[in-house]
């Protein structure tokens, strides 16, 4: 696959559909020379390709999650600002990767605590899951994002309550 083209296999089709974002993150996780090039897709013109690009970044630093660190300040000013919900769960799972320091924790922390207003609940979910992946590498973070998933086990989709209970067991231990 000529490497120019990594983009063009996210366009078109449907937004219900994945498109081609595994053969993507399958391409790119043998070659990570191309992990710009997708991180690029992030910021497209096409809502398609945005959430097809973040899918498949989310799936290749799922392995290699050092490839994210030189895109931090741009990747915790997308996930402040972006109202696409497909970005905003996959920066959920994929912003906790990176190495932060207290103030960049703090606003990843503040950013997806507003996720937990949006309408979608996968949103909310990954924002839970966020926080608590975060609160886990730092205990000065606990008791706030405890008392947060303590307040979600309480409201939510029954998956969501079943959710945030496993996560504050883990918090908790």
């Amino acid at each position: 696959m000529p490497r120019r083209n990594i983009l063009a296999l996210l366009e078109g089709g449907d937004r219900r559909t994945i498109g081609r974002s595994n053969q993507v993150a399958a391409v790119v996780s043998k070659d990570p020379e191309l992990f710009p090039k997708l991180i690029a897709g992030l910021w497209s013109a096409d809502p398609l390709v945005r959430m097809r690009a973040a899918d498949a970044a989310e799936k290749v630093t799922r392995k290699n999650r050092k490839l994210l660190q030189p895109y931090k300040k741009e990747l915790l000013g997308l996930m402040a600002e972006t109202g696409q919900q497909e970005l905003r769960w996959h920066l959920a799972a994929m912003v906790p990767r990176l190495l932060l320091s207290a103030r960049e924790r703090q606003a990843a922390i503040s950013s997806l605590e507003s996720y937990l207003e949006d309408r979608s609940s996968i949103v909310k979910t990954f924002a839970l899951q966020g926080l608590a992946d975060l609160a886990q590498d730092d205990p000065s973070t606990r008791p706030r994002v405890t008392e947060i998933l303590r307040k979600a086990t309480r409201n939510g989709t029954p998956a969501m309550k079943a959710r945030n209970r496993k996560l504050l067991l883990r918090l908790e231990r």
